[in-house]
């Protein structure tokens, strides 16, 4: 019987693993995102899903709840030291992904950032996992993308299509 559920959990999490992955897709060319981009929220989604299947699979399995939550208490005790010093790398990741579902703005698009300290504003030359690249002249500002969703950030401008930043490929682009 714990075969079965272990196959009926597997073909659950090969499913839910696609439609994630046409959903990111579909959602990545109605936003013209690149395909490198694409690619970083997918694997960053697969990872929290996998996590939940496996979490799910040690239930199904009959390893007792208080067992799995002993063991994923631990296991989160130790990766919360570990990481508490790069807290903002998880933080920009999350950001990364919010980014990339509901920012308004995309490679391309001349903006600027309200900020009383310095003047921001620039091509959005690229939205990595952890930052914005905005161009400004022959500067490059790296600006992170928690900031980049707590400040307002006002669109000037868009390039056109025949501008050259509008045509690089996804093979230029070193993965």
């Amino acid at each position: 019987m714990k075969i079965i559920i272990a196959f009926i959990l597997l073909a659950t999490y090969l499913i839910c693993i696609r439609f994630v992955t046409q959903t990111i897709t579909k959602i990545g060319s109605i936003k013209s995102v690149k395909s490198y981009r694409i690619k970083y929220i997918s694997k960053t989604v697969k990872l929290v899903l996998s996590g939940f299947f496996i979490i799910l699979l040690f239930l199904f399995l009959g390893i007792e709840y208080s067992q799995l939550s002993l063991f994923l208490s631990s296991v989160f005790a130790i990766l919360g030291v570990a990481l508490f010093a790069q807290w903002s790398i998880l933080s920009n990741i999350t950001a990364s992904l919010i980014i990339f579902f509901a920012f308004p703005y995309r490679v391309g698009d001349i903006v600027k950032v309200v900020d009383k300290d310095e003047d921001i504003s620039g091509i959005i030359e690229e939205i990595s996992l952890f930052h914005v690249i905005i161009k400004k002249g022959d500067d490059l500002i790296t600006y992170p993308n928690t900031l980049i969703l707590q400040k307002a950030v006002i669109k000037l401008a868009q390039l056109p299509d025949s501008h050259p930043l509008n045509k690089i490929e996804d093979s230029d682009i070193k993965e």
